[in-house]
């Protein structure tokens, strides 16, 4: 009772690959589900002359999983639906682990293997249809439980609801801030759904594993997707990294730091094994100078002095500590613009993206609207300049007066002088010049 992938229960679907809304026989597919195990052992025989391993691992809903043993030797493999025993009844379970990878399994969580149970049998048909019909009716419930739970005026917040696989027992997962009475909660909850109700407390690291969501980064949570064990995340994580003690960025959904604090903190930690410590002041020739800020992976240092502590400088550890040894020895350390001359390089900035503004091909159509029109200017034909002596006259002045007629003769007898001048072409203006309008010889004034 598998599908394509050799890893599921249910015959009616098929997981070969994932669609985008994910597997939706998830508690019940090994290829999608976040507990999934890869059995690395599975094509290596035993160099021992031992009976194959009778223990094996079955998950059940969310991250509940536990060891069974295999008494009857049952053909089982990573994906099989098995009947296991529960108390009281049975449950109905999906082996996710076999071979000798369950031994390592069960020293890592101390589980001894005296506590497992057996293993009944590989499930029916009927044992699946009664496992599904008590899937099936979970969320239904849990919405009677929460109007029940406000109704009793209780502190509390049903998360979820699993139940047992012959649905004899019906277990609710909730968080509360503190202790909660749960006789007259039971009473009511016994007699309206008719099981055995255990009540089960969680923290709220795993009520947000329980119903997932999407973090800051746009991803799947973590704890919902491939997280499995919670680690305590402090506030000493984001010092060490450098981050501002924000509450609203630092915490995840769950109301806690994210649990993404400590993925990277072994590297600040070997790379500020070189700093010096951050309260560290030189002994400069100004004054006190006062570690400001550090910056980890450029492995500078940022100093101002007492004085003026608005003006910083960033000087690299090595010379920091070449400093710190100076006072040591009972001498002055050098002035902070001297240690930070040295370091300052001109640099190019380089973009990485090559020209990321939005307007780009906006500046670079108007460099060329601005060389064309540049270019067709010095192609436009100038106007002939006229000499001091021949300016035009204001046409307030009559035009038959005695003033015009030299400056008439002085004009034609120049532009009679500049017909016989050979043309220059060596200033690239020739063009120009061709262009140049000559007077009529029929012109009357």
């Amino acid at each position: 009772m598998s599908c394509g992938c050799k890893t599921s229960g249910d015959s009616g679907h098929s997981c070969g690959t994932k669609s985008a809304t994910g597997c939706e026989s998830v508690n019940t597919c090994g290829n999608s589900y976040k507990l999934s195990v890869f059995d690395w052992l599975s094509n290596v025989s035993s160099p021992s002359q031992k009976t194959v391993n009778e223990l094996v691992e079955v998950r059940f809903k969310n991250d509940r999983k536990s060891f069974f043993r295999n008494t009857h030797n049952f053909p089982l493999h990573i994906g099989s639906i098995v009947t296991v025993e529960s108390s009281p009844g049975h449950d109905v379970g999906v082996v996710s682990l076999t071979g000798e990878l369950v031994n390592i399994q069960m020293k890592k969580k101390n589980f001894s293997p005296d506590h497992a149970l057996k293993i009944y049998r590989i499930s029916n048909q009927k044992d699946i249809e009664t496992w599904q019909e008590a899937r099936n009716k979970e969320d239904s419930i849990k919405t009677q439980a929460k109007i029940i739970a406000t109704r009793l005026g209780l502190a509390m917040k049903i998360t979820d609801i699993e139940f047992q696989g012959d649905g004899a027992k019906a277990t609710f997962y909730y968080t509360a801030d503190n202790r909660v009475d749960f006789r007259l909660l039971i009473k009511e909850y016994a007699s309206t759904f008719r099981t055995k109700i255990d009540m089960k407390q969680i923290g709220f690291r795993q009520e947000a594993a329980k119903i997932g969501g999407i973090g800051s980064c746009g991803r799947e949570l973590c704890c919902s997707s491939w997280l499995t064990d919670f680690r305590s995340v402090n506030t000493n994580a984001a010092r060490y990294q450098q981050l501002s003690i924000n509450p609203q960025k630092l915490a995840g959904q769950c109301g806690k730091l994210k649990c993404c604090l400590n993925y990277e903190l072994e590297s600040y930690m070997d790379a500020l094994s070189e700093f010096p410590s951050s309260n560290t002041s030189l002994d400069t020739e100004k004054g006190r100078a006062f570690c400001i800020k550090i910056d980890v992976f450029k492995r500078k240092m940022w100093f101002a002095y007492a004085e003026n502590p608005m003006a910083w400088y960033d000087i690299d550890t090595a010379k920091v500590k070449e400093q710190i040894q100076r006072n040591k020895k009972g001498q002055k350390a050098q002035l902070l613009e001297e240690l930070t001359a040295n370091n300052l390089v001109a640099e190019k900035p380089v973009d990485l993206i090559q020209e990321s503004k939005i307007d780009r091909f906006d500046q670079r159509g108007r460099s060329n609207v601005r060389k064309n029109s540049s270019k067709s200017r010095n192609e436009q034909p100038r106007e002939r300049r006229v000499p001091e002596n021949s300016k035009p006259q204001s046409r307030t002045e009559p035009r038959g007066s005695s003033e015009m007629k030299p400056n008439k003769n002085r004009s034609s007898s120049n532009s009679g002088n500049r017909k016989s001048q050979p043309r220059s072409k060596g200033n690239g203006q020739g063009n120009s010049n061709e262009r140049v309008q000559q007077p009529k010889p029929n012109d009357k004034t």
